[in-house]
């Protein structure tokens, strides 16, 4: 009887005496709930079943709880969790729904008698929200659940926050905890599953390792349980660009279509997941001290858009690796059980609802695209070690390289230029010509030649098995293994299977490229043995080391900085302010007497790499140097890897979607999760469940501040519409408001702006200047803006008594001119963006107040903000102008070189012509441009993180690299007419060495076989393996640090350079 009454999406009331008619769910969850819990004995006349529908209004028929379930969102919650329960759905099995009895008991349950608008369920968990979303304690939580019992005995609540995390943890998708071994004893070694002391099994069983595992299915299929995020994960298709020069998603670039080109029916379903993989080591703990690594792997889906994909929240915790030591090598044991569901996923898919489309049923796949890592994670994921003389993955056995004293260094870039450039017989670089063609571009078809011969070795550190160094044969290369993604049927094909990390790359670059400016004694690349290699190629003689009595003496360099240069760098750096949250305070970093810049985070870096460096160091050091920013014979692998990275940006997209800035972000999160020290690994995992099923519910609360609903820092708040545009500019006012006279003179010109700026009132400033011309006026541009206002007041007021339908409320008020006094206020918020007045910019540590507007001739004004005000109109209309200080922008007072602008503040112009509408302003900022003297400043664009410019189309027009407060321009310099130039300092200032004396010719003796490039292939591979062995283990005790979401990572690369 009730099968012909479900709705539209198979759904019915459940008449079961749990559910009460208040829950719907399918015919099948229906039986099972009427088999095990009963049939409602009170339910006499099936009014919600097809019986008697107009009988609803008798009064012995039991009615749905209107007061409670109706509003609750947790009704709502718990049925998009059941409907999606592929186990409920599917098999209805009792055993399904065991976890969901407690969870509709505190549901059907009144928070306290007589009130109604909150049930138990509901109000615990948004407590528990508030608890995650402002960091409470779990004392200050248990503290405040006994007030609250003390101040109303009759509440039903739980008694504990263990109570409540458990409670949550039923809604929540849980984690598989999986042991070394699932036998008493290793398989391979015989070791024990378990721990031992003294020969004998600790009093409980503690296993050597527990792997904990979040399976990804049922986190996939939660995206599609509620149909806004349904919707999202259709994205990529509805909004990837239709202009292929344009690139604004990883959809945009050539691996996704090539991937969709050779798997057609992947493809055809826009559903199908697309994830990447990162994997990272931390250290759980604040003390530092403690030598801890554990290794997350999390999964990012990239069928989201673009500002959505790379947020916590939609991140996804797969794996957990247990430490106290770092994987390594070992890592593909760990990913076994992730490994086999994605092959599963990609195999058979698996059944999930859509709530985006009626809910229906449709097969769902994954596949993984490709993986984020910071160079020495990649080298035990990909399994191709990143030292050695092949080191680079991508040139793979063409690596450019030679032995160098003490390390490896990688040079012959010039392999790369065409083959007629000048530069490759230069023997400036390496004392000889170079003809070799650029490194061959390796086919999946090579790789797997070259994988097929690598021997197979046994995981793990056992003295006796895996734990053996191996020595790589010729053939081998530099694999040290076959990575376990290769179990995956399509990923040999993937064009881009790791990326480069460019936040580690361009942090490395950094550090090396600033220290040796500033030359610190101790992280320099200008080193003794730098120098001494000059000496040995016969390149550069100017540098060469040479003796002065019993000392060896080191010239200065010309790409050095003197003492007096070095300070006023730091006096620059020191001196620059950015706009708000755009970076940190660099100041903070410069020491106290402006003799080196410490302490610099990844974040740190970025920007001086994108904004400062090459703006503060061109007074400082010879022209060519700075223009080419140095050239230097440091060149570790990270400077190798450089030349890839575009390559890899047309492969995958826009780097921030493939950096690990938000990974790193993520670790803090999970570093929050640990209350419990002696179990780090088991905090964090209960603490990710919980966080997991708080998140997904938070989704469907509008009446809290939740993650998603959340205002942001520069929220202006004001989405008002107006049929006139010009009302339409409008701010969020900061600071005291005061009311201000503004003479007429230049209220009408603030006035003649607004109606000029105003596009639906220009038919009536195109009447008004052909009446001009009729007239003959001398001057009518003049005329027009002293006279069209009081013209179009009297013409809108003549129609008005008429009553001519097109004048309406708006087109009056404009009509009517603006109140006499005026409010002004020193900062405001326009669409997202925070603006200061300049007399209060002066007075903080940002700068708010640099201000650009756009010309007609693609040419752009620049400005300070002097005053915000804002003019009222009648009808409580108003327009909020920008009253701003404009520089002279001609050719003798603006100069752009190599795409850097430098603007001369000391000339005003535009002094009549002052205002601008509050919306039309786009914010800049000025750093001081030392190269041309104190009165001219460096224009910096910029491009705020939390704006993004999507017109209906999905068109995006800015920089989407600036998610991170990237620059926006590209630094060209024409390298081709460089002239050669001496490398030695001029101001007379040597560097004495302090340390045993050896004469420059007998040590250049002693290492001259190790510098022959010739002779590399001499070097024996047992050299190269133990260095590269000792630097993985420097690597695993080096990378397990988390930084803040402000303070990003510190870390540097242990290759065998920093060794």
């Amino acid at each position: 009887m009730a099968k012909p009454h479900v709705n539209d999406r198979g759904f019915i009331r459940c008449p079961c005496n749990r559910c009460i008619n208040n829950a719907q769910h399918q015919l099948e969850v229906l039986e099972t709930h009427i088999h095990r819990f009963g049939f409602m004995s009170d339910y006499n006349e099936w009014i919600y079943h097809g019986e008697n529908v107009n009988a609803a209004s008798s009064s012995n028929v039991p009615q749905p709880n209107s007061g409670v379930h109706d509003r609750d969102e947790m009704f709502e919650v718990l049925e998009d969790i059941i409907s999606n329960d592929a186990e409920v759905d599917q098999l209805g099995s009792q055993s399904s729904n065991v976890q969901y009895d407690d969870l509709f008991t505190a549901l059907n349950s009144e928070l306290y008698p007589g009130v109604s608008s909150f049930s138990s369920l509901n109000f615990l968990v948004k407590l528990m929200h508030l608890k995650v979303m402002n960091k409470w304690t779990n004392k200050s939580f248990d503290e405040l659940l006994k007030l609250l019992k003390l101040a109303f005995p009759k509440m039903d609540l739980v008694e504990s926050h263990y109570e409540a995390k458990r409670l949550m943890t039923k809604m929540g998708l849980g984690y598989q905890s999986i042991h070394n071994s699932m036998s008493e004893t290793c398989p391979v070694c015989s070791e024990s599953r378990w721990k031992m002391q003294e020969g004998r099994r600790m009093g409980k069983n503690v296993p050597h390792k527990v792997l904990r595992y979040f399976p990804l299915a049922p986190r996939l299929k939660r995206l599609f349980a509620m149909s806004k995020t349904a919707k999202l994960m259709r994205w990529h298709q509805a909004g990837k660009s239709t202009d292929d020069n344009v690139m604004r998603h990883p959809v945009d670039g050539r691996a996704w279509k090539d991937f969709d080109r050779k798997h057609p029916e992947f493809a055809d379903d826009v559903r199908n997941v697309r994830l990447g993989l990162a994997a990272d080591g931390f250290n759980p703990f604040n003390n530092m001290s403690i030598s801890y690594s554990m290794w997350p792997v999390v999964l990012t889906t990239y069928n989201l858009p673009p500002w959505l994909c790379m947020k916590p929240e939609y991140l996804m915790l797969s794996l957990l690796i247990p430490g106290p030591q770092s994987p390594g090598k070992d890592m593909d044991v760990f990913l076994r059980p992730l490994i086999e569901e994605l092959k599963e996923l990609w195999e058979n898919g698996i059944d999930t609802r859509d709530a985006g489309n009626d809910r229906k049923v449709f097969k769902m796949r994954a596949a993984l695209l490709w993986t984020v890592n910071d160079f020495p994670a990649r080298s035990s994921l990909s399994g191709w070690s990143g030292q050695g003389y092949k080191a680079c993955p991508t040139c793979n056995e063409d690596t450019p390289s030679m032995r160098v004293i003490g390390k490896t260094a990688y040079f012959g870039h010039r392999r790369f230029l065409p083959s007629t450039h000048r530069w490759r017989s230069n023997l400036d670089f390496d004392g000889r010509t170079e003809r070799k063609r650029p490194p061959r571009r390796f086919s999946s078809v090579d790789i797997m030649d070259q994988l097929r011969r690598v021997k197979t070795s046994i995981p793990g550190k056992h003295p006796n098995y895996g734990g053996v160094k191996r020595k790589r044969g010729d053939d081998e290369l530099n694999w040290r293994k076959k990575s376990i993604f290769y179990e995956l049927p399509y990923w040999a094909e993937i064009e881009l299977k790791h990326n480069l990390d460019v936040m580690h790359i361009e942090k490395n670059i950094c550090d090396s490229l600033l220290r040796t400016l500033m030359g610190d004694p101790h992280k320099s690349k200008d080193t003794d043995n730098a120098r001494r290699d000059l000496q040995h190629l016969g390149i550069r003689s100017e540098l060469h080391l040479y003796e002065d009595g019993n000392k060896l003496m080191k010239p200065a360099a010309e790409y050095t900085f003197s003492e007096a240069n070095r300070r006023k760098f730091c006096r620059f750096v020191r001196s620059v302010k950015f706009p708000d949250g755009f970076a940190g305070n660099l100041s903070k970093n410069v020491a106290h007497n402006d003799s080196r810049i410490v302490g610099l985070k990844s974040h740190d870096c970025h920007v001086i790499m994108q904004r400062l460096l090459p703006v503060g160091c061109r007074s400082l050091v010879n022209k060519t140097i700075s223009s080419t920013i140095i050239e230097l014979s440091f060149f570790d692998i990270m400077i190798h890897l450089v030349l890839h990275l575009p390559e890899e940006a047309i492969l995958g997209g826009l780097v921030y979607m493939r950096w690990m800035y938000p990974f790193e972000r993520y670790l803090k999160r999970l570093k929050d999760y640990v209350r419990n020290a002696a179990k780090p690994e088991g905090s964090i995992s209960e603490g990710y469940v919980v966080d997991e099923a708080l998140t997904f519910c938070s989704r469907y609360f509008d009446d809290i501040e939740t993650r998603f609903n959340r205002p942001d820092r520069n929220d202006d708040g004001i989405h008002r519409t107006s049929r006139l545009f010009v009302f339409e500019s409008q701010c969020k006012p900061m600071g005291k408001q005061s009311q201000v006279y503004v003479e007429k003179n230049v209220r009408d010109r603030a006035e003649f702006y607004i109606l000029n700026n105003s596009p639906e009132i220009e038919t009536y400033l195109n009447q008004h200047k052909q009446e001009l011309q009729l007239r003959g006026c001398l001057n009518p541009d003049e005329a027009h803006r002293n006279e069209f206002a009081d013209w179009f007041f009297e013409k809108i007021y003549a129609m008005n008594r008429v009553h001519a339908p097109e004048v309406t409320h708006e087109l009056l008020s404009l009509a009517s001119k603006s109140n006499i006094f005026v409010s002004s206020y020193p900062a405001c918020i326009v669409n997202g963006v925070r603006f200061v007045t300049h007399a209060r910019d002066v007075r903080l540590k940002t700068q708010n107040s640099g201000v650009s507007v756009p010309g007609t001739e693609n040419e752009n004004f620049y400005g300070q903000l002097q005053q915000i005000l804002e003019f009222s109109y009648l009808n409580d209309f108003s327009v909020v102008l920008f009253k701003c200080k404009w520089f002279r922008c001609d050719s003798r007072r603006m100069v752009t070189e190599n795409n850097i602008t430098s603007i001369n503040i000391t000339s005003e112009s535009y002094k009549d012509d002052q205002f601008i509408l509050a919306s039309q302003a786009q914010q800049v900022f000025y750093v001081e441009d030392p190269s041309r003297g104190p009165n001219w400043r460096v224009v910096q664009h910029v491009n705020h993180r939390s704006i993004w410019d999507i017109t209906e189309d999905g068109m995006s027009d800015i920089d989407l690299l600036q998610d991170n407060s990237s620059s926006n321009f590209t630094l060209f310099v024409d390298l081709g007419n460089l002239p050669q130039i001496n490398l030695q300092r001029n101001d007379g200032d040597v560097i004495p060495i302090v340390q045993p004396f050896t004469t420059v010719s007998q040590h250049v003796n002693k290492t001259a076989s190790f510098l022959n490039d010739d002779d590399e292939d001499d070097v024996s591979e047992e050299d190269d393996e133990t260095v590269e062995e000792s630097a993985d283990e420097e690597t695993d005790e080096g990378n397990d640090d988390v930084d803040t979401e402000e303070d990003d990572d510190d870390r540097s690369y242990h290759t065998s350079d920093s060794k």
